[in-house]
């Protein structure tokens, strides 16, 4: 007797599942092991963390591959990279830290999205040689970030607010805005109800 179509695709389905758990596991443990922080239930895909003991990410996160978490600087007490509970972190995200990134619970960052805390000056001769300005980025709860953002030093995004795909934060942005744009701009407050969008 021959398997019916249904039963094959479902016995792969639950093969892959249980080997992307069993890599989740191993990806966990080899990340803990190097100093790694992370919370219960949340799997680790494919990622990069030049310094490890630098990465403190909470419980039930979703990750997707790609991931990039760069300390930039040289060793020092950890960790300054903050990921609270039940953040969805996209594909290719990057998070470039020389002072602090922290993203609150239950934010929703998309792929591409980008973190810099520390930029070059602008004044003198050699750009290498101009000293930097640096400021943590901190983002509150409930923040949606479109595919592609960038925030910048210093920037704290507030409680509930939205950033629109593609924008450059380089300011603060209040709780529950809707910004958009390079350098991002206020589109508009955000909806208290679906019938006020």
């Amino acid at each position: 007797m021959t398997p019916t179509p249904a039963r094959f695709p479902s016995a792969l389905y639950r093969a892959r599942v249980v080997g992307r758990a069993l890599a989740g596991l191993a990806r966990r443990g080899y990340w803990s092991a190097q100093g790694m922080q992370v919370g219960a239930r949340t799997v680790l895909p494919r990622l990069q963390a030049t310094w490890p003991h630098q990465v403190a990410i909470g419980a039930d996160c979703v990750l997707e591959p790609e991931l990039f978490f760069k300390w930039d600087g040289i060793w020092s007490p950890g960790p300054c990279l903050r990921i609270a509970d039940r953040v969805f972190l996209g594909r290719g995200c990057e998070f470039n830290a020389q002072v602090g990134i922290a993203i609150g619970e239950d934010s929703s960052i998309a792929s591409g999205c980008k973190f810099v805390d520390h930029d070059h000056g602008i004044v003198g001769e050699r750009i290498d040689e101009v000293p930097g300005r640096k400021g943590a980025i901190v983002l509150g709860r409930q923040v949606w970030l479109g595919a592609n953002v960038i925030v910048l030093r210093g920037v704290t995004i507030g409680d509930g607010a939205v950033v629109a795909a593609g924008a450059v934060v380089t300011r603060s942005i209040p709780p529950r805005e809707i910004w958009a744009g390079t350098p991002a701009r206020l589109l508009r407050p955000r909806p208290t109800s679906p019938a006020a969008a």
